[in-house]
């Protein structure tokens, strides 16, 4: 029995899918379990296994692709099976994005192609939209008329949004709002400038032609989706940053002690981040203000620490979630980071576990930095910076480990005052951890 299959949903905010890579193709045999394709959401990669054993029999999706969740994506059956029923009829589908339908032209490989047509709109006509393309519009100020919907009946998704802007297609967000309340705005070609020729350089001076060599790499959907959302962050917050430092003597002498027994306890390798990200769960706990999320004007204030762990991987900044970090001991919580982190760069984490987040804390100590400005997490009121150490000396010669931590705080949400009572507190904390594990 032929069986169709289709494009799964990783989340419940997940419109749409890359196909990064097919590995079987049309006339191969298919074992259950095997691999069939690869692909990756706005977040995180996937492998998808087989459901069902037999032959591919028809694949509708190419590498590259953009596939909508829930539609048809291969059928696997038996050979010279009927599979006309199963077959999508013409228009459902999936569409490939706009880059891969055309390539970019010699002049500007950059740039993918524009369609041939665009979106059109009818005066006093309510625009047919999804809530997140809507939102990825007005905060990009992407040139509406350009966008072309290929969502059920005519709406605009979110790929289409994401594939005016790999464009370059702009008009700024007036015109955006315009668009959606169904007044037309054309926004006129950039002039070339009239001095062009007085920018050239003397004849035989070196110019970019002599030393413009450069790699040209496509954003992923990951980096799109970090930039769209550092950029609604700074756009739309009003963002502030507190910046301190610790004596980290007693840290680093309990660590040190960890070190040498911990193993034989059966505790993992414990590492200063980890202390730092137990001392920070507990300090959320007294200072609620912190652990927040401001939306539509209303401020949660959550009584549980769900903290973000930023990872460094190879797709870009990930940022899983610990959820009921003030409930974990310390090695729980090091063992957590450690699963956490090991997904994240592996590919593996679901949207689930990269949402819900009431905080996050991010370390950028390993490599040396002093003091920095994190920016915050939407819709998060505040993130935490962990620096790196540096040698102070005290008023009385001595000379003393100092840690930094530096606080970006969303000012709309939360003041001044609060927010460096809860710095002091966790660096209080810290300077005395033996006595923090003892409440």
């Amino acid at each position: 029995m032929a069986n169709l299959v289709i494009m799964p949903r990783q989340g419940q905010s997940v419109e749409s899918c890359i196909i990064t890579a097919w590995h079987k193709k049309k006339g191969d045999k298919v074992s259950e379990g095997d691999i069939i394709y690869s692909y990756e959401t706005d977040k995180s990669a996937f492998d998808e296994p087989s459901a069902f054993s037999g032959t591919m029999l028809e694949v509708f999706v190419s590498e590259g692709d953009v596939v909508p969740c829930l539609d048809p994506v291969c059928i696997i059956g038996n050979e010279g099976e009927d599979i006309s029923s199963l077959m999508p009829q013409k228009g459902e589908k999936s569409e490939k994005s706009p880059a891969a339908e055309q390539p970019a032209s010699a002049e500007n490989k950059s740039a993918p192609a524009a369609p041939e047509k665009t979106g059109e709109v009818i005066p006093n006509q309510r625009v047919k939209i999804s809530p997140r393309a809507r939102k990825l519009a007005l905060e990009s100020g992407v040139d509406m008329t350009k966008v072309v919907p290929t969502g059920p009946n005519g709406r605009i998704i979110e790929r289409d949004i994401n594939a005016a802007l790999d464009r370059g297609e702009r008009a700024g967000v007036a015109a955006v709002e315009a668009f959606l309340d169904g007044r037309l705005q054309v926004v006129p070609e950039e002039k070339a400038t009239a001095d062009t020729a007085a920018l050239k350089k003397a004849e035989g001076a070196p110019s970019a032609n002599d030393f413009g060599e450069y790699e040209e790499v496509a954003m992923s959907g990951v980096r799109r989706a970090i930039s769209r959302s550092m950029h609604a962050s700074l756009s739309e917050m009003a963002q502030l940053t507190l910046n301190t430092s610790f004596d980290a003597t007693k840290l680093m002498e309990y660590r040190s002690s960890l070190k040498a027994g911990g193993e034989a306890l059966g505790l993992p390798k414990i590492s200063l981040g980890d202390m730092v990200f137990f001392a920070a769960s507990r300090a959320l706990a007294a200072n609620p203000d912190v652990n927040a999320t401001l939306s539509d004007d209303k401020i949660r204030k959550y009584k549980h620490a769900n903290i973000g762990l930023a990872v460094d991987t190879e797709r870009g900044l990930l940022v899983p979630t610990i959820f009921g970090a003030d409930t974990m001991s310390l090695a729980e919580i090091s063992r957590a980071s450690k699963a956490a982190a090991a997904k994240a760069r592996e590919g593996a984490l679901t949207p689930d576990e990269m949402s819900g987040g009431t905080f996050t804390v991010t370390n950028l100590g390993s490599l040396g930095i002093e003091s920095f400005t994190p920016v915050i997490n939407p819709p998060q009121v505040a993130i935490l910076g962990v620096c790196g150490i540096t040698h102070r000396v005290k008023e009385d010669g001595t000379v003393y480990p100092a840690m930094g931590l530096s606080l970006t705080i969303d000012h709309r949400a939360l003041d001044g005052a609060p927010a460096a009572k809860f710095l002091n507190s966790l660096a209080k904390s810290l300077e005395n951890f033996d006595l923090l594990l003892a409440k």
